[in-house]
């Protein structure tokens, strides 16, 4: 399991083509943290949110991979004991049916895409 990386210029895309946008924000923890959810035609899925300063504990479903676009934050994954700085360009995969731990620095965008 890759924990995080800075992925290279080539590999990040900017924009997305061709989805479906849920008109409906996702809401967490009284505001501090939302996203909208992308549906594409090949029935993937991806969220873009905004996460305030603060901190947080999210649980998983599916293996994610969190991409910070801009913002920076500390991330303590499941596993492990120390947590590992985020800046934006950089991101992190959390396996399934695990909780992860985030402390918000500062106003962070994030892509977070369902494995």
């Amino acid at each position: 399991m890759r924990l995080f990386c800075k992925a290279p210029k080539e590999e990040v895309m900017s924009t997305f083509e061709n989805v479906t946008v849920v008109k409906q924000a996702n809401s967490y923890f009284d505001g501090n943290v939302t996203s909208r959810a992308l549906i594409f035609a090949d029935g993937s899925k991806k969220t873009l949110g905004i996460m305030m300063p603060g901190e947080y504990e999210f649980g998983t479903e599916a293996a994610e991979i969190m991409e910070i676009m801009a913002g920076e934050l500390e991330v303590l994954l499941p596993g492990q004991q120390q947590w590992q700085a985020i800046t934006g360009g950089e991101s992190f995969e959390v396996p399934a049916n695990a909780k992860f731990g985030v402390k918000v620095k500062v106003l962070t965008d994030y892509c977070c895409s369902y494995l």
